[in-house]
């Protein structure tokens, strides 16, 4: 006989909440029902083993049965199956889950149970508008049990005639949902979410082509892989097993550079592979590729907030019981749980480094280029991480060569000490770019690095914290004797006047965009005229603005320029011989008197600026008129890349005619 009754909830809303609210996303219902009955299944192994079950235990699997015609999909299991009381306790009542009973009263026989909340049946809900549940219990005596209920909180429960072992969950697709009752879509979910699962995982029939088209064989269509590589001993396990098991990951990806295999049981379980891929110039792009499982159940592949943020570049599969298999994902964060294993995959990456570092030191150099830009994020993001990394950390020379940075710190030191007493670390972004700048310093005995990752501006600030007494310089960011100062050295002697003209006419011949802060120094006769260089500060900040460093500021400036105006250079010396012939000296206008009227004082200050104003006006004539001067800035800032559009048209027309001169007159 037939009965009825109500669900055991607080809330005549309950089915409404699930279906909306219950999880993000409402395909997650066949996993939930499919580790159901996994944990079913694992559960009768678990009798059996104990000795509890004496019978045939039959086949053990779950079979996934789809009626695309009738929009039916059926979740099928052999395992221990409920009877009517259990029925009501476990699913009238919702929340009231019995996994936890039972793993603990059979944990020395099973340490796979999945489901630890109740709520996941009735995500079945989210889908269907009617599901039904036929039931048989493996205990003796036991009577099958039929339950059903169309979403509202009325159930009912009736005996049915069911005779073999297990459970048949049945659900009568809505048609709001009736995506999930086509086969493509629901092969997709069993192929995302149970490709791992520790029972075999069938649906449909293996096909094979025939006739022109694929038809259906007789052989089951297995999903799964119940014993996927990381839940094997590392020992038996060649390079090609991770090679391979990489390429099923991810089909598409380029071959991984290392790998770790975490296989730990105190304090707390987790398994699991992770490679590294490389990683070139795009962060983003290269995130979240790790797998989380919960005993080889999908969970979810966006790990940011689970682990470091800089681990989420790594590929692979983590798994681990104790990783909460709740309703709300949100949380995961926040567990304690996360939270340890977290920092254990920090220490062990941080382990295969340094023990890659210190035994396959050659393998580590060759593929660095496609390892750093991970390297030097997890420094940046991860202060532990970062302390470990200062020993296994590399640096490349513009020669390819490459160091730890203790050894490359002893290695320039004697060369690259400055009069302070600091140890300079000269670098470069582009080879080709800076080549006169590295090659000037090479000829000073000075090596230079090479810091072309997106996120070296950053990571040379950590650096100069991290190293004691260290400062770091960019090649082309002033003359070489200017970078590793040896001693004090006198400037050009030069009065306030001076000074001002020769900033005057210098900044009249360059581009008006940006900003220059023009000097007089003594570089030597056989050094350029002009030298145009960034300020390493203001550069290097702007890098980290345009990278996202919090410095927005930096990136709204301006671009500023050093100008370094060489008073020993020939050229210069007739560029400033010519303008003290061609333009007077600026009017000296006495000041006013201090007991003058504000009326004389307003004049004589008007006079003042207009003095100013037409020797300004004087000089820029003269500049643009100079051809020598024009002809020494387009050549600085050729060297720099500057020189573009129209003042490029017109440097190598004025280069053409300066080349004619001399050869064809």
């Amino acid at each position: 006989m037939a009965t009825t009754g109500k669900i055991g909830v607080t809330t005549e809303n309950i089915f409404p909440v699930i279906k909306k609210f219950l999880y993000s996303d409402h395909e997650i219902f066949l996993r939930e029902l499919v580790a159901n009955a996994v944990d079913a299944t694992q559960k009768m192994k678990a009798l059996a083993a104990s000795g509890e079950f004496g019978g045939e235990l039959g086949e053990l699997a779950v079979r996934i049965e789809l009626d695309e015609d009738a929009k039916t999909l059926k979740i099928v299991d052999n395992g221990i199956g409920m009877t009517e009381e259990e029925v009501d306790k476990y699913i009238n009542q919702i929340a009231f889950s019995s996994a936890g009973e039972f793993l603990e009263k059979y944990k020395d026989q099973l340490s796979s149970i999945i489901g630890h909340f109740g709520l996941g049946f009735y995500s079945a809900f989210m889908v269907a508008n009617k599901v039904t549940i036929e039931t048989l219990s493996w205990k003796d005596g036991a009577k099958g049990v039929k339950w059903s209920c169309d979403g509202s909180p009325e159930y009912e429960m009736e005996a049915c005639d069911k005779s073999d072992r297990g459970t048949v969950i049945t659900l009568f697709i809505d048609d709001e949902e009736k995506e999930f009752a086509q086969k493509s879509r629901i092969q997709g979910l069993l192929n995302k979410y149970c490709k791992f699962m520790p029972v075999p995982v069938l649906f449909g029939k293996e096909q094979e082509w025939k006739d022109g088209k694929y038809v259906d064989t007789d052989k089951d269509n297995v999903i799964n892989k119940t014993e996927p590589l990381w839940a094997k001993k590392p020992a038996d396990l060649k390079d090609e097993d991770y090679q391979a098991f990489y390429r099923e990951l991810y089909p598409m990806q380029d071959e991984p550079l290392f790998h770790i295999h975490l296989n730990v049981d105190y304090p707390f379980n987790l398994t699991g592979i992770l490679y590294f891929p490389k990683i070139k110039n795009n962060v983003e792009v290269s995130r979240n590729k790790i797998q989380l499982y919960c005993n080889q159940m999908f969970v979810t592949d966006s790990v940011d907030n689970i682990v470091p943020d800089f681990l989420t570049l790594l590929h692979g599969v983590i798994d681990s019981p104790d990783i909460p298999l709740n309703v709300s994902r949100s949380y995961l964060q926040s567990d304690s749980n996360v939270k340890k294993i977290s920092g254990y995959i920090t220490k062990k990456v941080a382990d295969r480094l340094e023990d890659i570092f210190k035994n396959e030191r050659e393998a580590l150099e060759s593929k660095w280029d496609n390892l750093k830009l991970f390297i030097e994020y997890g420094m940046l993001s991860d202060e532990k991480f970062c302390d470990r990394a200062m020993k296994f950390a590399l640096l490349k020379n513009t020669e390819s060569k490459y160091y730890s940075i203790e050894d490359y710190r002893k290695a320039i030191e004697p060369a690259q000490t400055d009069k302070d007493n600091k140890v300079v670390f000269l670098y470069a972004t582009d080879v080709e770019g800076q080549y006169s700048y590295i090659e000037s310093a090479k000829a000073k005995g000075y090596d230079v690095l090479l810091l072309d990752c997106q996120l070296d501006s950053h990571f040379v600030n950590l650096l100069e914290t991290k190293i004691e007494n260290a400062r770091f310089a960019r090649v082309d960011s002033d003359s070489v004797d200017n970078l590793i100062p040896k001693e004090d050295k006198s400037r050009p002697e030069l009065s306030e006047a001076e000074q001002t003209d020769i900033s005057v006419i210098f900044q009249a011949v360059l581009p008006k965009e940006n900003q220059y802060y023009v000097q007089a120094d003594n570089l030597g006769e056989g050094s350029a005229p002009i030298l145009i260089t960034q300020s390493e500060f203001m550069r290097r900040y702007r890098e980290m603005s345009a990278m996202g460093g919090g410095m927005n500021f930096y990136g709204e400036m301006p671009a500023s320029y050093n100008i370094t105006v060489n008073m020993q250079n020939p050229l210069v010396e007739k560029i400033l011989a010519a303008k003290t012939a061609q333009v007077k000296p600026a009017e000296i206008i006495p000041d006013a008197a201090e007991d003058a009227s504000e009326e004389v004082k307003r004049t004589v200050t008007e006079a003042k600026e207009n003095a100013a104003a037409s020797h300004k006006s004087e000089l820029e004539s003269f500049a643009s008129a100079n051809d020598i001067l024009r002809q020494v800035a387009d050549l600085a800032l050729l060297a720099n890349g500057m020189l573009k559009g129209k003042e490029l048209s017109d440097f190598i027309a004025r280069s053409a005619k300066v080349v004619e001169d001399a050869y064809l007159k």
